[in-house]
Formats: C-alpha cells, sequence, structure tokens
C-alpha cells in the first residue's frame, strides 16, 4: 500500500511516497510552470519509482497556511485524480497536529489517522 504525499504550501513542491519499506521524496521549485505541469511531476517520480497512479492507495494534501497558489493547486490536482481514480485523499495543516513530537512527512499517515482527519474534506488555510 502506497501512500503518497504532496506540499506544495512552501517554498518548495514536495513529493512523497510512504510505503512499508521504503520512502522516497524530491522537491521541485514552487513556481507557476510547475504548478502547470503538477500532474507530470507527479507522473514522473512516481515512473522514476517504477509505480503509476494506480499503485496509489491514499493521497495526503498540506491545506495551509502558505501559497494560495500553491495550495489551489494542488488541491486541485489531488481532486483530479480522486474524480478520475477514486482514490482518497486527505487534507491535512501542520497546525492540525499540534501537541505531537514527531512531525515529520514520513509520520503524516499516522498522525491523520490519530487526529481524525476527514477523507476527501477540502478546508483550507490561506495565508494573507
Amino acid at each position: 500500500m502506497n501512500k503518497f504525499i504532496i506540499d506544495a504550501a512552501k517554498s518548495n513542491i514536495f513529493f512523497m511516497i510512504v510505503n512499508k519499506d521504503n520512502n522516497y521524496s524530491i522537491t521541485h521549485e514552487n513556481t507557476k510552470v510547475n504548478f502547470e505541469k503538477m500532474i507530470i511531476l507527479i507522473n514522473d517520480f512516481l515512473n522514476s519509482k517504477k509505480l503509476n497512479i494506480n499503485d496509489v492507495s491514499r493521497i495526503y494534501v498540506n491545506r495551509g497556511p502558505g501559497s494560495f497558489a500553491g495550495i489551489r493547486n494542488s488541491l486541485s490536482t489531488i481532486k483530479g485524480i480522486h474524480l478520475a481514480m477514486k482514490i482518497d485523499y486527505y487534507c491535512y495543516s501542520f497546525q492540525d497536529f499540534q501537541g505531537s513530537k514527531k512531525i515529520k512527512y514520513e509520520n503524516i499517515p499516522n498522525l491523520c489517522n490519530k487526529f481524525s482527519i476527514k477523507k476527501n474534506l477540502i478546508n483550507p488555510i490561506y495565508m494573507s
């Protein structure tokens, strides 16, 4: 079971694959050009690990606070994947995990379970 994490709320676009054996990650510059080709970047990353979108069981996406454009584009990309592939997604914020000591990307799936983050619910937090 591969879990895919995406965070485009910060200065870089971050992708991570979490599974029971290994974790893989990559970053890209947080630019308009990369937002427009986000699904291509996702597919390239998955293909580099000999995976495809069908191998992903859940998606975790940072809902903010952070970059309006980054959050908007990552949420819309993940929503499109959900509609096309029926992969459940979880919109988290690091603020949701207050009080936790080990807030690392690879721990996000467990933290979403622990803090009862609802699946397939979008509630973005934009910085003004």
